[in-house]
């Protein structure tokens, strides 16, 4: 993943190849140097595991827009609500 740095935090902004030692685990992407490097310590997450967490992210974000959005029939109320707990654990659970 490459980032870049903003006034708070870093934002990814695209994926980059790089190599990573099997024996020692150093990271390292070929760049054409400018002569004004600096080596600084930044931390990365594997682009599987990212794509992982955006896809939780997703099924999360599509379970809050059927809470927000949705208004259960006149004495559905508690059958709603356990259809969506139902749902919630399975979102929670992975599958």
């Amino acid at each position: 993943l490459c980032w870049r740095q903003r006034e708070v935090g870093a934002a990814m902004t695209e994926y980059v190849q790089a190599w990573q030692c099997i024996g020692c685990g150093r990271i390292e992407s070929p760049q054409t140097c400018l002569g004004i490097c600096q080596d600084k310590k930044v931390e990365f997450v594997f682009a599987a595991e990212h794509e992982q967490v955006l896809a939780r992210v997703q099924r999360l974000e599509a379970l809050l827009r059927r809470i927000a959005w949705s208004t259960p029939r006149a004495g559905e109320w508690e059958r709603s609500y356990r259809m969506l707990q139902a749902e919630a654990r399975r979102v929670l659970s992975g599958k």
